[in-house]
This record gives C-alpha cells, sequence and structure tokens, in this order.
C-alpha cells in the first residue's frame, strides 16, 4: 500500500458533512508511515480544501470527477482538462430538446468560478459552501455560460432524476464529454476520458506508483472506474449498486467511519 485516494461526499465525511476523528487519526498514521493519501472528489478544490484543511490530506487532491488536480497548501492548479465549447453547445442544445426545462452551469478556471444560467437553483453554489480561497459565482444566459469550455458541466432538471439525464445523454452519440453522477441532483459532465481513474494514473505515474498499490474507497458511479483501477477498490457500506460491483470489498458505511476502518486494519 503506496497510495490512499478517497472519494469526499458518501465516504470520507459523515452524512453532516463533518470529519470524525477518528477518520482524521487515520490518514495521519498512513502518512506518518510513508503512504500517499489524496482527497479525490466531484467537488472542486477550494470546496475539498475547506473540509481536509489541517488533516493530513492537504496537499494535492482530484476535484470535478478528475477535470483538476490541484496543490491545496500552494492554491497551485497543477493540470486541468475541460468539455470543448462546440460539444458542449451540441450537447445542452440535444439535451434542451428531450427535457425542455434543462438549466446549465460552467465550472471554470480550475474549479473557482461557476457560471450559471439565469433561473439555476443548485444544492451546492460556492455561496452555500465554506470555501478555502475566494469562489467567483456569476450568472447569465446560456450563451454566455457555454463561451468557454469547462472543467464540469452541471446539467439539472428538476421534474427528472439524474439518472434520467445520463441516459439520456450517453444515448445521443455525441462524443468528446464523459457524464456520470455522483449523488447530486444533477447530470456532472466533464471531458471525453476524464474519470477520476484517468487522474489517479496520471499521479500514480507523476510518484512511480503502481496500481495494484493503490487502495481507494468510493460509493457512487463516478466513482466506479477508480474502484477498478486500484489494486484494492473497496465500497462504502451505504455504495450504489454499480460501486459495489466494481469493489474487491464493501467496508462499514461513511456514518460509520468505513474508510477508517479498513485503513487501521491495513496498517
Amino acid at each position: 500500500m503506496r497510495l490512499i485516494a478517497t472519494d469526499v461526499d458518501g465516504t470520507l465525511i459523515r452524512s453532516d458533512h463533518t470529519l470524525s476523528a477518528r477518520t482524521r487519526r487515520a490518514f495521519q498514521a498512513a502518512r506518518d508511515a510513508g503512504i500517499r493519501v489524496l482527497a479525490i472528489s466531484g467537488r472542486q478544490p477550494y470546496s475539498i480544501g475547506a473540509i481536509v484543511q489541517g488533516t493530513a490530506l492537504m496537499g494535492p487532491c482530484v476535484g470535478s470527477n478528475g477535470a483538476v488536480i490541484t496543490d491545496l497548501d500552494a492554491r497551485q492548479v497543477l493540470w486541468q482538462a475541460t468539455v470543448a465549447v462546440d460539444v458542449q453547445r451540441r450537447l445542452v442544445a440535444e439535451m434542451t430538446a428531450l427535457f425542455p426545462t434543462l438549466k446549465a452551469v460552467s465550472v471554470r478556471d480550475g474549479g473557482d468560478l461557476y457560471f450559471a444560467e439565469a433561473g439555476y437553483q443548485g444544492l451546492a453554489d460556492p455561496g452555500e459552501l465554506e470555501t478555502l480561497w475566494p469562489v467567483t459565482q456569476r450568472i447569465g444566459d446560456r450563451e454566455e455560460v457555454l463561451a468557454a469550455p469547462s472543467g464540469k458541466l452541471v446539467l439539472r432538471d428538476d421534474h427528472h432524476e439524474p439518472a434520467d439525464l445520463l441516459a439520456a445523454a450517453r444515448g445521443l452519440g455525441i462524443d468528446g464529454f464523459h457524464a456520470t453522477t455522483s449523488g447530486a441532483p444533477f447530470l456532472e459532465v466533464g471531458p471525453v476520458g476524464v474519470t477520476k481513474a484517468a487522474a489517479l494514473a496520471r499521479l500514480c505515474d507523476r510518484w512511480c506508483i503502481d496500481p495494484a498499490d493503490v487502495v481507494a474507497f468510493g460509493d457512487n458511479l463516478n466513482d466506479v472506474e477508480m474502484l477498478r483501477f486500484a489494486g484494492l477498490g473497496v465500497a462504502m457500506g451505504n455504495a450504489e449498486p454499480e460501486a459495489r460491483e466494481a469493489a474487491d470489498r464493501v467496508t462499514l458505511t461513511n456514518n460509520e467511519d468505513g474508510v477508517a476502518a479498513v485503513i487501521e486494519t491495513l496498517l
């Protein structure tokens, strides 16, 4: 075990969005043992940093489902990928034909800018979250929102479930993007070929770590590729069926400190 990678929501933190003392101790013990630890989430780095600040997980992190890698200590973007403008315009146009009340949000600048279409109502807008550094919010018409590449494109329709949006997006036959869900009430669209697993592979190559020496924790659809990539993929007791199927092992729930329980055993 040379690297421990963990999802955040539904995995690392409890349902009340807190990081338990036991989990903090487990990651510190792993780091003290010379093991790299990494938070990897659909959240943006500013939000991940606010959660893990003061813990062993401060340092490099992966946000936006693999589209951005940031050094939290230096507040520096190390790598990022984006969805091309023509791809997101076509995707939103064809999705709106299927879901007329669809609204879009473009997340840009390494996750530090949210550009929301007028009328969008989000559950996880920057103003509602603790942030490690300032985040910019803008509202505009659809043309403005889609005028620049997005690290993550959020599509939401409160009349339809994210699973319905996902199935529709995958059935359009449009290339150039990767769509997934995370348990949040919207569809998450990223660059083609970009997943948590792809970002983890990039870091493993940089750090000269074999995937067989990686332990990964997750609970949702956006964790599936990462759980398959790791030498030991661990699904939470509260995980979705797809994550359980992709994993090698199932631990306790996030509210029972399932991540810490596995780390303690492995150490």
